[in-house]
């Protein structure tokens, strides 16, 4: 890949100052995580929320459902909506209607205006995640993404330690309507900060013009380049993996190995510390390889603890231990792989940042919603089910890690 810088000076310096590059990336981190944590903080009061919204256990999952359309749905219209109208409209739209479906979450009477509210959150949440990534590569060379997608993925790998332990904490005191109020206060929080310190990165004379038609026609064009469609490719079938661990690891955990949910939820942190580790190692690394080596050897490495995992359910069985391991070998690796990916599509996407987010977060979840049950349909009785699924995934990211690298 070619390094050529399109932020302007102008753009990039006043970032060098650490305490506003500190503040500006604690609250794009923020933009990220809402969503995440609009997932991971209730998932535990499922059962009380069915109970409260008289439903079934599957009316109230299908609440985790409608949000992740209305994440999908989100990203790929917020993205390129942001080429056109410019960056700050949208973050600060998007947060707040992200406060205000959460009030409507936390009042909601029955599970069908809950339901219908989590989409509505979804979308408004997108607008942090994929238009945070267009922020950080207006404002930033080439030569400083790396750096910087893989000290946002560091902070962003907190979010699946912090939310459980938040949310459980909560729900020990209150009852699972909190949990939306305290997301919408998050959601005004990140207004704030978006308001008082990201600065509009994309100035009018550089915005795509033709209404927000055209806008969405900017998907197409940049799916359209294989130098980008590669790595969007290979970040997509990275989500599928991560949502098929997400999928299986507490059923394994807990229903194989008979581990109780705190100490699988020490396992579940203990991997994302391993994530956080990778992500950090990334901003080190970046300095000597390439993103694109980069790439290629975190992808053979996570498809690794995979296939190892899956091996041994195949021949003599795992033990807890070796599957603990295996399943920590993937996804520290995965701290490595996804700030790669995404370093490289958007550098190369530069032309339309937000369209090019927009891809890579739209197949990131598509194929990770796909992926999610088909662990479940082949039982959970095993680790096998989630180790062949994660090892397929993996496997077809790795040959689009090395496509990457050709393009």
């Amino acid at each position: 890949m070619t390094t050529r810088s399109a932020a302007s000076p102008e753009a990039a310096s006043p970032y060098a100052v650490k305490p506003k590059r500190l503040r500006l990336l604690l609250v794009l981190a923020g933009l990220s995580g809402v969503s995440p944590l609009a997932t991971d903080m209730y998932v535990a009061a499922l059962p009380d929320l069915a109970r409260s919204l008289a439903t079934d256990a599957s009316g109230a999952q299908l609440s985790l459902t409608s949000f992740l359309v209305g994440i999908i749905a989100g990203q790929l219209a917020l993205g390129p909506l942001s080429d056109a109208v410019g960056r700050r409209p949208v973050l600060i739209g998007g947060s707040v209607l992200f406060a205000g479906f959460s009030v409507v979450c936390a009042l909601a009477p029955t599970v069908a205006v809950l339901n219908s509210a989590r989409v509505g959150q979804g979308v408004a949440g997108a607008a942090g995640i994929v238009v945070s990534r267009a922020v950080v590569t207006d404002l930033f060379d080439d030569r400083e993404l790396s750096s910087v997608f893989s000290r946002l993925g560091a902070i962003g790998a907190m979010a699946p330690v912090l939310a459980p332990l938040a949310g459980g904490a909560l729900l020990l005191v209150v009852p699972w309507r909190y949990v939306f109020a305290v997301l919408a206060l998050m959601g005004v929080l990140v207004a704030v900060g978006v308001w008082r310190w990201i600065p509009e990165s994309h100035p009018p004379r550089a915005r795509l013009t033709g209404g927000l038609a055209l806008s969405l026609r900017a998907i197409g064009r940049v799916a359209a380049q294989r130098a980008v469609l590669a790595p969007v490719l290979a970040l997509a079938c990275g989500g599928a993996a991560v949502f098929a661990y997400i999928a299986g690891t507490t059923f394994i955990f807990q229903d194989i190995y008979h581990l109780s949910p705190a100490l699988s939820s020490l396992v579940y942190g203990v991997n994302a510390l391993g994530n956080m580790s990778g992500s950090l190692a990334y901003g080190r690394l970046a300095r000597h390889k390439t993103p694109e080596a980069l790439l290629i050897i975190s992808g053979i490495l996570a498809t690794a603890g995979a296939v190892a995992l899956l091996l041994l359910q195949a021949t003599t069985g795992s033990s807890m231990i070796l599957t603990w391991l295996c399943l920590l070998i993937t996804i520290s690796a995965f701290g490595l792989f996804f700030p790669a990916v995404i370093t490289i599509a958007q550098s190369r996407g530069r032309a339309a940042p937000g369209a090019t987010s927009a891809l890579l977060g739209g197949g990131q979840f598509l194929l990770g919603a796909a992926a999610s049950p088909v662990v479940g349909m082949f039982g959970t009785q095993s680790p096998a089910p989630m180790a062949a699924v994660m090892a397929a995934s993996l496997t077809l990211g790795t040959l689009a890690a090395i496509a990457t690298k050709r393009t």
